[in-house]
């Protein structure tokens, strides 16, 4: 049995070669050339995890279930998770064990960090949180300020105590640029920090030299949008997410980027719009008929497309479309290549040591 967390450097290439094999299969009826690959550092490139916590008497520890046998396993460190994770698992622990308030009825703690240094500590409770709960909490988060910038939140039905911010602030180096991103706790991030900055290189490469205007869907905090929004004149994105689209605001004015209009929209309520099949409120003020887009970028959940969805994307003359299931994004290629060529595709290794991968493809009309 596989430990939760564990890594396996000697294997890692076995495993990444597995994938690439893989990847190439489901692509093999779609034309699609070999797949560049992008490999992960083997350890601590994770800048998420969230852990149960298991109370034993004076002892305070975390644990993991195995997939297979849901039996609990104990975790006092986690090879995957950034070495900031690693650093603060232990300290938070031995803070936690004498401190019968901060302890009792937690269940849960999730870490978000940046390759920057900063942390955000959540702290998940089967109890309300008072006001004494937020002086201890508020000790305890001094007592962690040793390791860098870590701020502190609580969680309990219906209650969010933030001591004193829910984000952390990460730089991604780009080619040649630094850019910043404000990731917020319980939103949707990229997990792998060093991946993440091999996927935007590869989307700023493949669309070097179109310009004219972007749409994006699934924008999400603006990971892709801003980066890319360098290389067009103007940038019309979708979300619907509200905390990842008040983000995306946030990274816009962080980065000086003012060539970009995000619109807190699903992708299937911007198809009916600019079908014309329904008018939005939360389009009002935005000229669709400004935007002359040539390029479209998607960055799906896992579902994939939906049949209306992918109607439209066909529509453009180049399709940048970011997956995280390959099956999904097959299914979607079974009707994308009836009208378009697939000009690249890349392998981005977000999860070692599990089936899952990233990947990406580059699709310019026939």
């Amino acid at each position: 049995m596989q430990q939760p967390g564990a890594v396996y450097p000697d294997n890692y290439q076995t495993q990444l070669a597995e994938k690439v094999s893989r990847l190439t299969a489901l692509m093999q009826p779609f034309g699609a050339p070999a797949p560049e690959v992008f490999a992960s550092s083997p350890s601590h490139y994770r800048m998420r995890a969230e852990f149960r916590v298991w109370h034993q008497g004076d002892d305070l520890f975390y644990i993991m279930f195995d997939q297979e046998s849901h039996e609990r396993i104990r975790v006092d460190s986690y090879p995957m998770g950034s070495a900031l994770i690693n650093t603060l698992m232990p300290a938070l622990i031995e803070l936690l064990k004498p401190n019968t308030l901060l302890r009792k009825k937690l269940f849960q703690v999730e870490f978000l960090t940046s390759q920057s240094g900063e942390a955000v500590v959540s702290l998940l409770y089967h109890k309300p949180l008072t006001d004494e709960w937020e002086v201890e909490a508020s000790q305890l988060k001094d007592k962690l300020q040793q390791y860098g910038r870590v701020d502190l939140i609580g969680r309990a039905k219906k209650q969010k105590k933030v001591l004193d911010r829910d984000f952390v602030v990460e730089k991604l180096a780009v080619k040649g640029r630094s850019w910043t991103f404000q990731q917020v706790e319980n939103s949707f991030t990229q997990p792998n920090a060093g991946i993440n900055e091999k996927m935007l290189t590869w989307a700023l490469d493949c669309t070097a030299g179109i310009g004219g205007d972007l749409l994006e869907l699934y924008c999400g905090n603006g990971n892709f949008t801003l980066p890319l929004a360098s290389q067009f004149d103007k940038v019309l994105a979708t979300e619907i997410a509200t905390s990842s689209v008040a983000s995306a605001q946030y990274n816009m004015r962080a980065n000086g980027v003012d060539n970009v209009t995000v619109a807190r929209l699903a992708a299937e309520e911007f198809t009916e719009a600019m079908e014309g099949k329904r008018e939005l409120r939360r389009l009002k003020g935005v000229d669709l008929k400004a935007f002359n887009c040539r390029t479209i970028v998607v960055d799906p959940p896992r579902a994939g497309l939906d049949p209306a969805t992918e109607q439209l994307v066909a529509g453009y003359e180049h399709i940048l479309y970011i997956s995280c299931n390959p099956e999904t994004l097959a299914k979607n290629l079974e009707t994308l290549t009836q009208t378009h060529r697939v000009e690249k595709l890349a392998l981005f290794d977000q999860f070692p040591y599990s089936h899952h991968m990233e990947s990406g493809v580059w699709l310019v009309k026939r």
